[in-house]
């Protein structure tokens, strides 16, 4: 790229860059030159918008947690609309877009971004949607949706073990079809639907 071109939105242009590669690629290949080469800049762009190259993973996830933050409003808004199931169903589908599970990936290898990523309990990206989902359950429980004594905390975890299992570790651009997402859905939360109407 020529020096004295403007760039613009630089942090979108390498994250946009970054995720390219993740997807294409896989984790193990995402490194600052891929990233730049991607991004089609110089490589020096990257450090200068980014103190090292961790740091720039770091932001890249913290963008992808701002994302999840309005994934959980919508999500709390529509509990007492359609099923408890199909909301669930299109929150875990949308959670695990090919993006955030290549992100988890690398959270979970990475050592020096985890630590900067550090929070109380969980590895982010997970634990923001294990959250997420408790957030909503508990909702849907104080509409009478499910069964009044159900453990939101520990069917979010079950939602997220079960999710998390059927979108990672499969070829890159292959999804689990909706049916098996439906399938784990519905065997985690049958009991506390089950049990609301009784």
């Amino acid at each position: 790229m020529p020096t004295g071109v403007h760039l613009r939105d630089v942090r979108k242009q390498l994250f946009d860059a970054a995720e390219r590669v993740l997807l294409r690629d896989g984790p193990g290949a995402l490194t600052s030159r891929a990233v730049t080469t991607e991004a089609d800049v110089a490589k020096g762009v990257l450090h200068r918008h980014f103190t090292d190259f961790d740091d720039f993973l770091a932001e890249l996830v913290r963008d992808r947690l701002a994302r999840l933050a309005d994934q959980a409003a919508l999500l709390h808004a529509s509990a007492g609309t359609r099923t408890v199931g199909e909301n669930l169903v299109d929150a875990l589908v949308e959670l695990f877009d090919p993006v955030s599970v290549a992100l988890t990936s690398l959270i979970f290898f990475r050592d020096e971004l985890r630590a900067r990523l550090r929070r109380r309990t969980g590895l982010p990206i997970l634990a923001e949607a294990r959250d997420m989902l408790t957030d909503y359950l508990s909702a849907e429980r104080e509409q009478g949706r499910i069964a009044a004594d159900a453990e939101a905390g520990a069917l979010a975890l079950s939602l997220i073990g079960g999710g998390h299992l059927l979108f990672a570790g499969r070829r890159r651009e292959t999804l689990p079809g909706n049916g098996e997402v439906e399938t784990m859905v519905h065997t985690v939360i049958a009991d506390v639907v089950q049990r609301r109407l009784l």
